[in-house]
């Protein structure tokens, strides 16, 4: 079966509302709702009482309709009473000011009292409902990603250290508190990161990071092992989000869960949404070693900054098989009716403001159809991809730091060029995780690696990539990249640090780019961005700066190792520029796109016996079949070349694998 469904939230509505829901659920195709994420006050509403005939009576209602239930503890929003009776559970900001009720996520991680609750508010769904036929998995909280600076963050702060660094001396050296007098005498001294003079510590807000990410682990874990004490038979999942604000290290966190789960809300009206659906898609994929669910998207409308943008007749179809198509177990959304009030009561919604007599429910029921007629597929073998970009969640923390060489470097932005410069090139992309223990072995089934600022790297990580290459691989390193060890600490010699021995460069000095300045090569590459004065050592220059200080010095370089190759990228290429040069690295690496001869506006993707085509495109694209297939929708034979609609989407089931 594929999940076919979203967040439902009953009791924002009279219960006569209920029975027409369940009804346009079936005429959707539902198969499965998340439910109770934000119903902590209606759960308890008052400490140790609970009411729990309303959600009896809405599971009994999905289970005689054939609707499953992914059953949220709702501990992402905690109760005004919970806030009341415990202050202190409150969150501090960075600022040293504590936060008020009245929004979601307003508690403290480390507080007691906060895990406390939550563990007795998941142990009395788990005695309830383990026995209820609807329920089809456990949706622990909602999003973590809270930040808290408080005194208890401390303390729990300073344990998390002790047990990373074991004395205060490992510490000292990795944090290099010699600068300005913050050597540590002793653990008490040693605060989260708050609101100070000037610039704080690096590897200081590194740590804490890293910390805030375990501190919120621990309290995902702790709720699992209660609801698997009472089932230890159904799927125990959180869905993780993505941001610059989230110190979550969801690669580290997908090994704790039953079957990751991911929110993704593209930011783009124009054609990077659908770029930004496959980035999500493949690192998801990769997250979850090959299946994952699509737990939020917005079904009808995407959020670009400061605008909504209702989406086309068609994206929501082809966005959702998108996800299907790169090993999503189905699509859900946020959300299923659209409320009436409240701080989100604009958020996209299968059932909107105008009800089911509307474009967003109309193409829901068709997509229900169709995702009917694939659940044969839903076991299908992910997307084999042979290409990889490196995903690394401390790098990207410690590129958000502030004394940088320059304010604009975006670690994000880098990642999801190299993955859109492949999708463009109609590559098929996974992505590996340097920071895994389990990395050097993932190495082996990708025959090219893109690092787009990969700032830090152990010691191993780097090794495994130099026998990776010299075994083979085709490895691009980007600028930014093999910097820093994993404290943060400058691996000295010049740069780029780990990687300048394996790419035969030395790179002695940064020259970053002003946002509006174009840096011409001498092969035609337009960059920009950064430069960096590059001396060669072993490595062949693929292309020459050509003006300023710059001028005649290496700005692309190749080197052969072993049966390998290893590029470096000492500038930031535009987006024509690095969808050529990946094309170009990854043809020598002898891996083709997943179908020859695509229009630009059509996207494939393999998976398994399934070739999936998207025309993101306005105009009706011929494309031809690698061979004799059927519609894996309808069932129809196809032969030879066949005819994707503008806005539409095919699957073919080929004959041969």
């Amino acid at each position: 079966m594929l999940f076919f469904g979203g967040d439902y939230n009953p009791e924002q509505w009279p219960e006569k509302v209920w029975d027409d829901d369940v009804a346009l659920m079936r005429q959707a195709g539902i198969t499965m709702v998340s439910l109770g994420i934000f119903a902590w006050s209606h759960l308890e509403p008052r400490e140790g009482e609970y009411e729990f005939g309303w959600l009896d009576r809405i599971m009994d209602r999905l289970h005689d309709g054939g609707i499953r239930v992914a059953l949220a503890t709702p501990t992402a929003s905690p109760p005004p009473w919970f806030t009341l009776a415990h202050p202190s559970a409150l969150p501090v900001n960075a600022d040293g000011v504590r936060l008020t009720h009245g929004s979601r996520d307003t508690y403290c991680a480390s507080a007691p009292a906060y895990r406390a609750a939550a563990r007795r508010i998941a142990a009395a769904l788990g005695e309830r409902y383990a026995g209820h036929p609807a329920l089809a998995m456990w949706h622990v909280h909602n999003e973590y990603g809270t930040d808290c600076r408080c005194d208890l963050t401390a303390e729990a702060f300073r344990t998390w250290l002790r047990d990373r660094h074991g004395d205060l001396d490992v510490l000292n050296e990795a944090w290099t508190t010699a600068f300005w007098s913050q050597r540590y005498s002793d653990w008490s001294q040693i605060m989260p990161p708050r609101a100070t003079q000037y610039l704080p510590n690096p590897a200081q807000v590194l740590d804490f990071r890293r910390f805030l990410s375990d501190e919120l682990l621990g309290a995902f874990t702790e709720q699992r092992d209660v609801l698997r004490s009472f089932t230890p038979d159904i799927p125990v999942t959180t869905n993780f989000v993505q941001g610059g604000w989230v110190s979550v290290d969801h690669a580290r966190w997908a090994a704790e869960v039953d079957l990751v789960a991911v929110d993704h809300y593209p930011d783009s009206a124009g054609p990077g949404a659908e770029e930004e659906t496959a980035f999500a898609g493949d690192l998801a994929r990769g997250w979850g070693g090959g299946s994952w669910l699509l737990m939020e998207t917005a079904p009808n409308l995407i959020y670009t900054p400061g605008r909504m943008h209702a989406k086309e007749p068609g994206r929501l179809t082809r966005h959702s098989l998108g996800y299907v198509a790169r090993g999503s177990r189905g699509a859900m959304y946020f959300q299923w009716r659209q409320p009436r009030g409240g701080a989100e009561l604009f958020h996209s919604a299968l059932v909107p403001h105008a009800g089911a007599d509307s474009p967003v429910f109309r193409e829901a029921v068709g997509l229900g159809r169709a995702l009917k007629n694939l659940a044969t597929t839903a076991g299908a073998a992910p997307p084999a991809a042979r290409i990889a970009v490196a995903w690394d969640a401390p790098s990207w923390w410690a590129l958000q730091g502030a004394g940088l060489p320059a304010a604009d470097i975006d670690y994000l932005a880098a990642v999801r060029q190299a993955h859109r410069a492949l999708f463009r090139a109609k590559r098929q992309t996974g992505f590996v995780f340097p920071g895994l223990e389990s990395f050097p072995e993932s190495l082996g089934a990708y025959s090219m690696i893109v690092l787009p600022h990969l700032y830090l790297v152990s010691d191993r990580a780097a090794a495994a990539l130099g026998d990776w290459v010299a075994a083979g691989g085709h490895l691009v390193v980007g600028y930014l990249s093999g910097i820093a060890d994993p404290a943060g600490r400058i691996r000295l010699g010049g740069y780029p640090g780990a990687f300048r021995d394996l790419l035969g460069v030395r790179a002695v000095e940064w020259h970053p780019q002003p946002p509006e300045t174009t840096l011409l090569l001498d092969d035609g590459t337009v960059a920009g961005r950064w430069a960096e004065r590059v001396e060669t050592a072993g490595a062949a220059t693929v292309a020459l700066y050509t003006s300023g200080v710059l001028a005649g010095a290496p700005a692309i370089t190749r080197r052969e190792v072993g049966a390998g190759v290893a590029w470096y990228l000492s500038t930031g290429l535009d987006d024509d520029s690095l969808e050529r040069l990946l094309g170009t690295v990854a043809s020598e690496a002898g891996v083709g796109p997943v179908l020859e001869g695509l229009p630009r506006d059509v996207e494939a993707v393999r998976r398994d016996d399934l070739l999936y085509l998207f025309n993101h495109g306005p105009v009706a694209a011929s494309l031809p079949l690698p061979g004799p297939a059927v519609d894996a929708v309808t069932g129809r034979p196809l032969h030879g070349a066949v005819t994707v609609a503008g806005g539409g989407c095919l699957i073919a089931r080929l004959s041969a694998v």
